[in-house]
């Protein structure tokens, strides 16, 4: 029979370590979460083998002081909240005081810290859950964090990690999620000696995705800026043509925090479901600002998961965002679009209309194509609009049936009189046969 027992506390300290610590990302989420709610405005992150061998977190925050340092490494030390009712209106990155005591019972940590009223810094060495040292330091203002040999104490956990250069593309996509949450902060990530990226810091989310997703992604983006049901929503939806095989690059973002979001995934979705092909997913990069009270954050240790009071308004708020966008002329607004600017609130989604300046009538033939396509329920709005828009956009000449994807095709040999005279958004081809127009 078994008997129960008390853990020995660097054995529980292991298994709560296993929580928080996965990998070299997860220590530079954690350790620059830590740094963005000390009010940094610079943060610089440095690693070397993957982030295995040895990372650091350089910061301008506010520091440590003296006599908190040794606290700082205690399981469930945190300055972010003091009681239960705190939980239900998180503001910071992080509140759980797990971050820097998982850290220091797998590797070894060094932390670099002073406050700005401190004449000299302090240096505490800490390996594997062990303090070594804790002396004085010369050093700037703010935090430096040096973890070497990660899982030096548990070996076994190796094993389940990939090649140095997998583990340190995981650190540049965190980093990049973190960069992207913060426009106002200049990160810079420095792999191997070389410098990856680095982002201004000038408050603008343009200039952030410019620099951490590059120019192209940022060329086939439209800005946007939407509050419903005291929700905001502002940021930037790709335009149809810039569609990607899948939704890797949706970022979602719920009051200065990276998420993953099913709900806002949808909502996007849905606003682009007449405008992409099938398989087609839109990118985005979308800032939502919810009030604290309505949305828990205390789901999953890694925090990326939330829970809110109601998903409906987030839904809508997305939708409509990413519908005004696709239906407006929100690219002029794009380099001038700040993180969590003043919102506005854009019209609703508006059924098709045979009026020649409403968004149907702007669509060009392909859409509209595709829209009777996809019509497969027999909408009667839309079967006897689009033909007259189709007349608008072609001639009445160059016009053919459009088959739904269900209807079997004739098995007949193709005519040899078909002459290719295009292609539009690299996806659909324009032929032409005798007075027809034929697109696939």
């Amino acid at each position: 029979m078994p008997h129960i027992q008390v853990l020995p506390p660097y054995v529980a300290d292991l298994i709560a370590a296993g929580e928080v610590v996965e990998r070299p990302a997860s220590v530079v989420k954690e350790l620059c979460e830590n740094a963005l709610d000390a009010g940094a405005t610079t943060v610089t992150v440095e690693i070397s083998g993957g982030g295995v061998r040895s990372l650091r977190v350089t910061d301008n925050g506010c520091g440590i002081a003296r006599e908190e340092v040794k606290t700082a490494f205690l399981p469930h030390a945190t300055s972010k909240i003091g009681t239960a009712e705190d939980l239900d209106h998180i503001g910071t990155m992080g509140f759980r005081g797990e971050a820097l005591p998982s850290i220091a019972a797998v590797a070894r940590v060094q932390l670099l810290t002073r406050t700005a009223d401190a004449d000299v810094g302090t240096c505490c060495e800490i390996h594997c859950g062990k303090e070594v040292t804790l002396a004085d330091a010369g050093c700037p203002v703010g935090t430096t964090v040096v973890v070497r040999d990660l899982f030096c104490r548990t070996p076994a956990r190796m094993k389940f990690l990939k090649k140095d250069a997998t583990e340190g593309g995981y650190v540049g996509a965190v980093l990049e999620r973190i960069a992207l949450s913060r426009p106002e902060v200049a990160f810079a990530f420095i792999r191997e000696g070389k410098r990856v990226f680095q982002t201004p810091g000038d408050g603008s989310a343009g200039s952030a995705v410019r620099a951490v997703l590059g120019k192209a992604f940022y060329d086939g983006m439209l800005g946007t800026k939407n509050a419903h049901n005291g929700i905001e929503v502002t940021g930037f939806v790709c335009q149809p043509e810039a569609a990607r095989p899948n939704r890797s690059q949706q970022y979602f973002f719920l009051n200065g925090r990276w998420i993953k979001c099913p709900t806002a995934s949808a909502a996007l979705g849905e606003a682009y479901k007449r405008s992409i092909m099938a398989g087609k997913f839109p990118a985005c990069v979308l800032y939502i600002t919810v009030p604290t009270g309505l949305v828990d954050v205390n789901v999953h240790p890694a925090k990326t998961e939330v829970r809110f009071a109601d998903e409906r308004p987030v839904f809508s708020a997305v939708y409509q965002s990413a519908y005004g966008a696709l239906h407006t002329e929100s690219k002029r607004e794009r380099d001038a679009l700040p993180v969590r600017a003043p919102v506005f609130a854009s019209a609703p989604a508006a059924p098709l209309s045979s009026d020649p300046l409403s968004p149907a009538s702007q669509m060009p033939a392909c859409q509209l194509a595709i829209l009777l396509r996809d019509t497969a329920d027999g909408n009667p709005l839309i079967e006897e609009e689009a033909p007259q828009l189709l007349r608008k956009t072609i001639p009445q000449a160059a016009q053919t049936p459009v088959r739904r994807p269900t209807e079997a095709m004739p098995e007949e040999t193709p005519p040899r009189d078909v002459r290719v005279v295009g292609e539009v958004f690299r996806t659909y081809i324009l032929c032409e046969r005798g007075g027809e127009l034929l697109l696939i």
